[in-house]
């Protein structure tokens, strides 16, 4: 992770946590004190992890922590006093937000930071195969409207069509999609 927003109204609290993140190589680290300041950095910028330690001035935290998560771009850790955790976990944690009771420990911390080092991995690796599957969705719908194109102003049957294609990507090493970007611009037009 290179990033993490802390989200604090103690100061030293903020300072604490920000240390001990730079100890887990976390390189940019902000600091705010409200609910309100974040939601204006989430704004202009995107963080790999969020830390709220509750309650916060402006509201106790599990909205602001809900809606990072509900954006997938960050791992939230809340800290909630001990006496609050059973209850607050058990409303957030279905939301994916990693929940510690205070006193906390830097033990447990690093703990948690280990955690969210690996999900934060698991959801990039699932963002990146979620962009490849969108290229091949989109690739797969120009290729079939190239098709269609084909079979409709050649009389071609539809493997015809899949074969010329294929055939000219292999003659002119271009890809399919480039092939068929070309035939829809011919025939479009």
């Amino acid at each position: 992770m290179d990033s993490a927003l802390i989200i604090s109204c103690s100061g030293k609290s903020a300072d604490c946590l920000a240390g001990i993140l730079k100890e887990a190589s976390v390189t940019n680290i902000a600091t705010v004190s409200s609910a309100g300041e974040a939601r204006r950095q989430l704004m202009e910028k995107d963080f790999d992890l969020c830390v709220i330690n509750t309650p916060l001035p402006d509201e106790f935290g599990e909205n602001i922590a809900r809606q990072i998560t509900a954006r997938k771009l960050s791992v939230v850790i809340m800290i909630v006093k001990s006496e609050l955790y059973e209850e607050v976990s058990g409303k957030v944690e279905k939301d994916g937000i990693i929940t510690i009771s205070k006193p906390i420990s830097k033990p447990l911390l690093w703990n948690a930071l280990k955690l969210t080092s690996v999900m934060h991995r698991r959801i990039n690796a699932i963002k990146n195969e979620n962009r490849k599957l969108i290229q091949k969705i989109e690739d797969i719908r120009i290729i079939d409207r190239a098709k269609c194109i084909l079979i409709s102003h050649l009389s071609l049957t539809e493997p015809e069509a899949h074969r010329y294609i294929e055939k000219q990507a292999m003659d002119m090493r271009m890809t399919r999609r480039k092939v068929a970007e070309e035939i829809l611009k011919t025939y479009e037009n």
